[in-house]
């Protein structure tokens, strides 16, 4: 599932491809993709213009005149690219987007899992998670006494804790592998029984992970591209998922993977030891 790093490259693509475009024409031929009724959704957008497209954790804003903000939640598959009107659309190609200069900015979905939800702009935080969505992992808005605070009330273990968007926005399971290698914690260890200095040193590698992995334009596992159809670069600098079986780089010990909340998850069982 596309992370924070992912979805902010496909905003930044979108940006260049669809931002200033004005709508003429919209095809859907998967009709569940759109979560309002489909032709009050087309009615609405025939004619507007996209002004923005922002994020809010792993949700796309699309801003349009007539102040109407369209979420994009891209699930496991969701993607967007452009072509000029008239291209091949293949079966996974569930909405068109037809601009008057031309062009055309497509969304495809093998799994079909992605949706669109169209508002009045003002109206998108009561909309699914984003009603609860905890802050972005940035210095001024993820504060230390914030997270904290959360840590302190939750008895679960931390590796669930910061997959939950209520907590920190954007985080996914390769990420949260990540960010628990590198501040040497054990994924199952209770969110309550943190140490202030793991608290900070966890808080900051957050911090710097995820704006590394943008920087790099996100990680490509399975089938993530960006908006020109380009793969992410950042797998090639992860250090704990995906690497079952090799060596930790910090202590050379084998990595495993076990099971938390239902997720695969690595670790280096010496430098991640559970703590009492």
């Amino acid at each position: 599932m596309p992370e924070l790093p992912e979805v902010e490259t496909v905003r930044r693509g979108l940006l260049k491809i669809a931002v200033n475009r004005k709508i003429n024409a919209i095809d859907v031929y998967y009709g569940k993709t759109i979560t309002n009724n489909v032709e009050d959704f087309r009615q609405a957008l025939i004619g507007q213009t996209i002004k923005n497209v922002d994020r809010r954790g792993k949700y796309l804003l699309f801003r349009f005149t007539n102040d109407l903000t369209m979420i994009s939640h891209l699930r496991m598959e969701g993607k967007y690219y452009n072509q000029p009107i008239g291209g091949p659309i293949d079966k996974h190609t569930h909405v068109v987007f037809q601009f008057t200069d031309g062009t055309e900015l497509c969304y495809q979905d093998t799994r079909k899992f992605g949706r669109m939800t169209l508002v009045k702009t003002g109206d998108e935080m009561n909309v699914g998670g984003l009603k609860t969505i905890g802050p972005e992992p940035t210095e001024d808005a993820f504060t230390l006494p914030y997270f904290t605070a959360e840590l302190k009330k939750s008895r679960g273990k931390i590796k669930p804790f910061l997959l939950n968007q209520r907590h920190v926005a954007g985080l996914g399971n390769i990420y949260v592998d990540e960010v628990l290698w590198m501040t040497e914690i054990n994924p199952e260890q209770p969110a309550n029984t943190l140490t202030t200095n793991q608290i900070a040193e966890l808080r900051e590698n957050i911090i710097k992970e995820l704006a590394t992995a943008v920087k790099y334009k996100g990680t490509t596992v399975h089938s993530f591209t960006n908006a020109f159809g380009n793969a992410g670069a950042f797998q090639d600098r992860l250090k704990a998922y995906g690497h079952v079986g090799d060596k930790c780089p910090r202590c050379g010990t084998k990595m495993v993977k076990i099971k938390v909340a239902e997720r695969g998850t690595t670790f280096c069982p010496h430098c991640q030891a559970l703590k009492e």
